[in-house]
């Protein structure tokens, strides 16, 4: 009897062993998959095209619906289309990572940009590259709200 408890708490013990690694694992690649958004977010708050360099993969598209037609617009595009400063309302914009999926190599992450005249949701696809991770497509929804002075 007391043989076949010492084999049960041994097996016991080894799958807590595995279920504590997975767990490390685990929060290992979240928090890598979180380092690309924190640049995109970083890349929002500052302006800097070179936050977005690193959180874009060098090829991707942002797609989404603009007067109720599907858009598209590369990554190369949008990033050029940075002001290299801060919004002039920056002071009120808040932005967050709302939540992290993350599946062996590919990861989804949703971000929220709350601003006076809009809330945008964000929609990552981020796929880990030659070992690091990169947004490599966004999809958006924008909801326009009255600018109050």
């Amino acid at each position: 009897m007391k043989r076949i408890f010492a084999i049960i708490f041994a097996i016991l013990l080894v799958f807590g062993a595995f279920t504590v690694l997975k767990i490390q694992a685990d929060d290992k690649e979240n928090a890598a998959v979180r380092v690309p958004l924190e640049n995109y977010l970083k890349g929002h708050e500052t302006g800097n095209p070179e936050f977005m360099k690193k959180a874009f993969h060098t090829e991707g598209d942002l797609m989404f619906i603009r007067d109720g037609k599907f858009t598209t617009r590369s990554f190369a595009d949008y990033i050029a289309g940075m002001s290299g400063k801060p919004a002039a309302d920056e002071s009120k914009r808040k932005r967050y990572i709302e939540s992290v999926d993350v599946s062996g190599n590919a990861a989804v992450g949703k971000i929220i940009l709350d601003y006076p005249n809009a809330k945008f949701v964000d929609y990552m696809t981020l796929l880990k590259i030659d070992g690091e991770w990169k947004i490599v497509n966004k999809s958006f929804h924008m909801e326009r709200r009255e600018e109050t002075k």
